[in-house]
């Protein structure tokens, strides 16, 4: 876990509500009762080892938790009672204005909808109100990553650095940045 970082946590309020798709679509800070559905996201997703998903639950149990944390910031899209992705970010110990975007994910069912697009979007205004200046992404280099580094591509994110056999032999850690001019 990360402590003592040096930026300020960006204030929710000052991020604004997405209204998106439906009427009621919105993005909003993670609630208690959001658990469930985030689970079900990443089991669903099939992209995440049981491994990663506990990373995952960490750092939901650390933002439900210790709300006053400056570590992390968790968003979730929802539309009526239903949410259909969220992701994480904060920023980066030792660093000025440069944050992490640890997850991003959507409902498998609700995938090619633009949430994910929207929710990328929400987090960069988010780090921008807080005085970020670069958000990096990091991803596989599977296969079945590939419309991920994609997805970053599209959202006019570089790929900054590829280190080789970095989760295991033959998968790669592929680092993506945007700077947020």
């Amino acid at each position: 876990m990360r402590t003592g970082t040096s930026i300020d946590r960006p204030r929710l309020s000052d991020a604004p509500l997405l209204e998106v798709g439906a009427p009621d679509g919105s993005i909003r800070p993670l609630h208690g009762d959001d658990r469930d559905s985030l689970g079900s996201i990443l089991r669903g997703t099939a992209m995440f080892t049981e491994d990663e998903i506990a990373i995952a639950f960490e750092l939901i149990n650390v933002v439900l938790s210790k709300p006053a944390q400056k570590d992390y910031i968790i968003n979730v899209y929802q539309e009526g009672s239903a949410v259909l992705g969220y992701y994480c970010v904060g920023p980066t110990p030792g660093t000025e204005g440069t944050f992490d975007l640890y997850w991003i994910a959507v409902d498998p069912a609700a995938q090619g909808k633009g949430i994910g697009g929207k929710l990328t979007y929400h987090s960069e205004q988010l780090v921008r109100s807080g005085g970020g200046r670069l958000i990096i992404a990091e991803t596989s280099s599977r296969p079945e990553y590939e419309s991920t580094r994609g997805f970053y591509l599209s959202r006019g994110y570089s790929q900054l650095a590829r280190i080789p056999d970095y989760y295991r032999v033959g998968d790669d850690l592929v680092v993506y940045g945007k700077y947020l001019n």
